[in-house]
């Protein structure tokens, strides 16, 4: 039975997100009709990272936004008030000429005849799978050992949470593998919530407090490549166990590459934290416009007022 501690400085933030389908009417996908003719099985490759690793490098800058400017004979009235060391401005304006917003789309959707629907079950069979994991991560650490993270994924469907212990830090895969392609071919973008708990930090705390820190029983794994073991009741099915050891190849193989690119974010993180704390942000006036309709608003049971 795995123990977790009471009380954490960090906590996990299970991600609960729904997954959005599209459904292509019969008709639609009558056009690519040749791909499920011509669809072959994916076959086994060795795992890769998709895209790049982000390594602390600030993204280029946005261009300009256009300045949206008023006439002043269209500035009907102006009030300023002051708040927070800022100036905010309201102004009524002429009313200007919106264009009407476009009539819904209809779309028909119909009940999809058996050969399409197998159809569509074998084009499913026999291309890449393109999915999101879901995981939460906490990553041990102590003095006395390695790092350990405990692991919780929470697969697509609702079958249930796979809880499991790994060698690997996870605070480099965190921010460094973003998505990867498994040793099926199947695509996958990860959305993580982690933590850090520093077990002899943990330890000194509630010492301090007069109570014990029930630490959690951090498991052994042999020296060299990350390694991990299912610690959950429930079981990983064999395309879930290849997702898990597809994630743990990337980060035997990527391991330099992931700690040299944690390093430059952790660099980036603390000069940004510097600069803001040497320089930190003036409240920026605003301005706000404003324009009344000639026709009279409705209230909220479809009434004009």
């Amino acid at each position: 039975m795995i123990r977790l501690p009471m009380k954490s400085s960090l906590r996990i933030i299970p991600v609960l997100l729904a997954a959005a389908t599209l459904a292509h009417s019969q008709d639609d996908l009558s056009s690519v009709s040749s791909e499920f003719e011509t669809a072959t099985p994916a076959e086994p490759t060795t795992a890769r990272i998709l895209g790049e690793i982000p390594d602390g490098t600030p993204p280029p800058p946005s261009p300009p936004k256009p300045e949206y400017v008023i006439p002043a004979s269209d500035v009907l009235s102006t009030a300023t008030h002051q708040q927070g060391g800022r100036t905010i401005t309201i102004r009524e304006i002429k009313p200007i000429a919106l264009p009407p917003p476009p009539p819904p789309a209809e779309i028909a959707i119909g009940e999809p005849d058996a050969e399409f629907s197998a159809r569509l079950a074998e084009y499913r069979e026999t291309h890449p799978k393109n999915e999101l994991l879901f995981l939460g991560a906490t990553v041990f650490r102590s003095k006395d050992s390695p790092p350990r993270t405990l692991v919780r994924w929470w697969p697509m469907g609702g079958n249930g949470t796979i809880t499991f212990w790994s060698s690997a830090d996870f605070a480099l895969i965190a921010g460094g593998i973003n998505s990867f392609a498994d040793t099926a071919g199947d695509s996958h973008h990860m959305l993580m919530g982690w933590g850090n708990v520093d077990i002899d930090r943990m330890a000194e705390l509630y010492a301090a407090k007069g109570r014990e820190y029930d630490a959690p029983d951090l498991p052994e794994f042999p020296e060299g490549k990350a390694a991990f073991e299912i610690a959950g009741e429930r079981q990983p099915t064999v395309e879930e166990m290849a997702v898990i050891q597809s994630l743990h190849d990337l980060y035997n193989s990527e391991l330099e590459r992931l700690r040299t690119a944690y390093e430059g974010r952790e660099r980036a993180r603390i000069e940004r934290e510097e600069y803001l704390k040497a320089n930190p942000p003036q409240p920026k006036d605003i301005t706000l416009n404003f324009w009344r309709t000639e026709k009279p608003a409705a209230n909220g049971k479809g009434e004009s007022k």
